[in-house]
Order: C-alpha cells, then structure tokens, then sequence
C-alpha cells in the first residue's frame, strides 16, 4: 500500500492551509483559538489545527 494516497485526508492544517481549506481569514481563526472554539496544537514552532476540530467549526458544532 503506497503512502500518497490522494484519498488520505490531512491530521492536522497548518494556519495558512487551514485559512485556505475554510475561507477563514488568519485573524479570525487565531481569534476562535483565543475563544476557545477550535484547537491548536504547538509543536516546536509550528501552530497545527487538528481537522476534526476545524470540520467541527465548519459544520457548527464547536
């Protein structure tokens, strides 16, 4: 079974590619971070959003 899959869904969206896949503007998304309405995991540097809770956003239940 090959790793590139184009059926794989993504774990986790960086900031940009999260804005990008939800039409989510950069502010507004660090601002449902702050609010508590979608997480955001640190690892070293880089800020992920898993995409369950951004699918969760989306369809409204967060």
């Amino acid at each position: 079974m090959s790793n590139t899959s184009p059926n794989l869904e993504p774990l986790a969206y960086s900031i940009s590619d999260a804005c990008r896949v939800s039409s989510i503007g950069r502010t507004r998304l660090y601002q449902l971070i702050g609010e508590g309405r979608l997480e955001a995991r640190k690892i070293g540097k880089r800020t992920l959003i898993p995409a369950a809770s951004l699918r969760a956003l989306i369809e409204g239940e967060a």
